[in-house]
């Protein structure tokens, strides 16, 4: 009997955008299972709740059959060895991104030699995307149906409505 190769892709996902998603189609072809997993990071103030990102992520991914949804608090090699994980998934946009990336890829492989991280590029249509444009098209009022999922889209008009 073989092991499962179960992935983690995790974020903030703050709101989760067609790049994640695009990330997440291109995992589930590579692994049995992918675990998305929403960071409570410190670092950042997200706009929404842990309990509403994860409830965009469910309602993007409901559609993939070997895809769940959680959240984690700590160190993520933590919750990944915990989980049985054999590969981190991390998406790559740009060259900028590369550093940080990496050094958390070569910080996890040290606690942990077992799990390795894949960088995996999104479709280049989507290489511009990140959650902060789409927060800040939303909150000008501007459409952002095209760069997330409609559920994600009435999110942010009834978050950004609610704020004014």
């Amino acid at each position: 009997m073989t092991k499962d190769r179960i992935a983690l892709y995790p974020g903030t996902f703050d709101p989760v955008t067609l790049g994640h998603i695009d990330i997440i189609q291109r995992s589930c072809r590579l692994f049995d299972k992918v675990i998305v997993t929403l960071a409570k990071n410190m670092k950042k103030k997200p706009l929404f709740s842990l309990a509403e990102r994860k409830e965009m992520v469910e309602d993007a991914v409901k559609h993939l059959a070997n895809v769940s949804v959680d959240a984690f608090d700590g160190l993520l090699i933590e919750y990944a060895k915990a989980r049985n994980v054999s590969a981190i998934v991390r998406g790559l946009r740009a060259v900028s991104d590369f550093e940080f990336e990496f050094q958390m890829a070569l910080m996890n492989r040290h606690m942990a030699e077992e799990i390795t991280t894949v960088f995996l590029m999104p479709h280049e249509k989507f290489t511009y995307l990140n959650s902060t444009i789409i927060r800040d098209v939303a909150n000008f009022g501007g459409d952002v149906h095209k760069f997330t999922t409609d559920f994600v889209a009435q999110k942010l008009k009834d978050k950004y409505k609610n704020e004014v």
